[in-house]
This record gives C-alpha cells, sequence and structure tokens, in this order.
C-alpha cells in the first residue's frame, strides 16, 4: 500500500528542530524545556510570505546587498499542555502583518515552578511578547508577575472566552489542562478515520468504499490525499478515486449508497505547473501528455463531464487552501445527512 507523505509533525520533545534549519537550545534535561526558535516570517493578507533577517540579525543589517526592511521581534508561547492551540493561534495572528520577522519560543507542558521558572530566565534572556494557554491560577499569576518585572507584554490568549463563556454558562471553568486532548471516543474516532484514509488512497481497497462518509473524485494533482486527511483529522471518513484518461471507474464507486461523492477540479493551467514541479521532484520527464496543456484540459473537461453524468457536486479547488476545501466539503456532507448540526459544528471551528 502507498502511503501518502505526510510532511512532519512536531513532537513534544522538538528533536527534528536541527533537521528543519531552526536553531534549537537546551535549557535542561526534561524535553519541555527544550527551545524552538525558528522564523515565522510575516504574511498579509493576500498570503504571500515575505523575506527578512535571521534570528541573528541585527537592525538594519544586510543579507545579500540589500537592506532588510523586516521588523524582528521574539514571540514567546507558553502552554501548560501540547502547545497546538497557542502555535496556531499565534500563526493565525502574525499572517495579518506584513513586513514582521517572529522569532518563536516555544515552551510546552509548562506544569511546575521550576518549569516557569526556566521559561522566565529564557524570557529574560530574549525579551518581547508572551502569549500563555495556561489555566492553573497560580502559575498564571506567577507568569504575570515575572512578566511584569521584565516589562514584557503578557496576554492570557484564552480568558476573553473562557470568561465570556462562563458568564453565559453561569458555571466556573475547571482548570484542568491538556483535557482536549482526553482519550475519549472523539479521539479514537479520529484515529479510525485516519487509517481509513490511508487505506483507501488513491482508488485503494474500494471493496468498501461504503464504509466512507465522502469519496473524492477527480484528475491527478488536485490535493484529492490531504484533503482526505485533513478530514480525517476532524473524524470524518474520507476515500479518493483518481479519474485517469482512458481508464473507468472503479464499479464500486458506482454502486455506493452511503457516501457523498464529491468531484475535484482545477485550473488547467495551475495543474501543469503543480505536475511539472511534482515530475522535477521525482526527476522524471517532463514531456509528457501528464504535463501537456492540451491534454490535461481534455482530461478536467472529461472529468467534469463524468462529474455531472453521476450528478456529483463539484468543488474547483484552484483557489483554495486545504482547509477552505475541506469546510466546503463538512458543509456539503451537513446537507447530504439531512443538516447534521455535529458537521455544521466543525465546519465553523
Amino acid at each position: 500500500m502507498r502511503f501518502p507523505d505526510l510532511g512532519r509533525t512536531q513532537s513534544p520533545s522538538y528533536n527534528d528542530g536541527a533537521e528543519r534549519g531552526d536553531k534549537s537550545e537546551d535549557v535542561g534535561s526534561d524535553p519541555c524545556y527544550r527551545r524552538i526558535v525558528h522564523r515565522a516570517n510575516g504574511r498579509g493578507a493576500n498570503g504571500r510570505g515575505t523575506t527578512g533577517r535571521g534570528a541573528s540579525d541585527g537592525p538594519g543589517e544586510h543579507r545579500g546587498g540589500l537592506k532588510s526592511t523586516m521588523r524582528k521581534f521574539h514571540l514567546h508561547l507558553v502552554s501548560d499542555a501540547t502547545g497546538e492551540t497557542i502555535n496556531s493561534l499565534a500563526r493565525a495572528c502574525l499572517v495579518q502583518f506584513e513586513g514582521v520577522d517572529a522569532v518563536e519560543h516555544a515552551w510546552t507542558l509548562v506544569r511546575t515552578r521550576g518549569q516557569l521558572d526556566k521559561v522566565l530566565a529564557g524570557i529574560a534572556a530574549h525579551p518581547g511578547v508572551v502569549l500563555f494557554t495556561m489555566v492553573n491560577e497560580g502559575m498564571r499569576l506567577a507568569l504575570q508577575d515575572g512578566c511584569r518585572h521584565l516589562q514584557v507584554p503578557c496576554i492570557p490568549v484564552l480568558d476573553p472566552v473562557i470568561g465570556a463563556l462562563a458568564s453565559f454558562l453561569g458555571v466556573e471553568a475547571r482548570g484542568q489542562p491538556g483535557r482536549q486532548h482526553a482519550l475519549d471516543a472523539e479521539y479514537f474516532g479520529r484515529i479510525d478515520a485516519m487509517s481509513y484514509a490511508l487505506a483507501h488512497d488513491d482508488g485503494q481497497s474500494t471493496y468498501d468504499l461504503d464504509g466512507a462518509d465522502v469519496v473524492l473524485v477527480g484528475v491527478s494533482r488536485t490535493s484529492k490525499t490531504p484533503t482526505c486527511i485533513y478530514l480525517a483529522n476532524r473524524g470524518i471518513k474520507a476515500a479518493n478515486v483518481p479519474t485517469v484518461p482512458g481508464c473507468p471507474l472503479p464499479p464500486e464507486l458506482l454502486r455506493v449508497k452511503r457516501p457523498l461523492i464529491i468531484g475535484l477540479t482545477k485550473d488547467p493551467t495551475q495543474l501543469v505547473q503543480v505536475r511539472r514541479n511534482r515530475l522535477r521532484v521525482l526527476a522524471q520527464d517532463e514531456e509528457t501528455d501528464y504535463v501537456d496543456i492540451e491534454s490535461v484540459r481534455r482530461e478536467v473537461s472529461e472529468a467534469r463531464r463524468l462529474f455531472g453524468t453521476h450528478g456529483w457536486p463539484v468543488i474547483d479547488v484552484s483557489r483554495r487552501s486545504i482547509e477552505e476545501t475541506a469546510a466546503t466539503i463538512i458543509q456539503m456532507l451537513s446537507r447530504h445527512r439531512g443538516g447534521d448540526s455535529a458537521l455544521e459544528d466543525i465546519a465553523l471551528g
């Protein structure tokens, strides 16, 4: 079975920092004390990255003879759990600013005063903005007091949400770190969905496609696999089947009753660019029908006719991110199931 390249995931030990070109520094024997420092290039609303100075460059220093206009600052992300929440929130905020070069310091699993003291030492060594998601009141106060002493901003990013919910519900928050990572039925449902997506990638295991929630169909390089993986992380079982010129679709696909089948399409010009890049990576011949613009136009057109013949809804992924495509699929699946409120919540989340 061919497994898709899922990319790298950051483990709590952060041992992969050096391979990514990040600068790492041991500040203790426990993995939660290992700091990863890497550049998060500023991105504006248009989604285009900008290039700036490295972590060691000073204001106004040059690179390649050009004076950098990036504004560099240190950003400390402090969490009493895995740090996924604070990291995602920080990235979502940073992309709204052009010309920003944030040097991120990720501090995770910080749950004792001894650990917090080492975090504060790191902040003192590299003063900058501190964002934190910590629920223990004593630890929160100690971090805020330490930052106040260092005269650096310290922002409890979850406080507005938790406060509003507590006020509306009339109950107090439990203050227990990492509760969203509990090994409950939802967690194991996501694991099951991930296993299903891997086993049913690229037209494999078509004998039990009826076990899927969604089946994605499309020509090569329309982001079928990464979209299925993203959906699986939301607990949705997704399979994908490619359309290949001259080859019929598997008969099992045409017999399914339960899943929602969705066609994915893409602008032929963009498709050729993506395919050429893929062939370069694989060091394969680029002069084939696979990247011939006229052949690709016919391939896309035939796929769209196929979708129309079977009445399958179509999503054009030309200008959509994986997340945007997945959100649209979740909304379609909710309507397919008659307005499943749980799926609507996933789409909005």
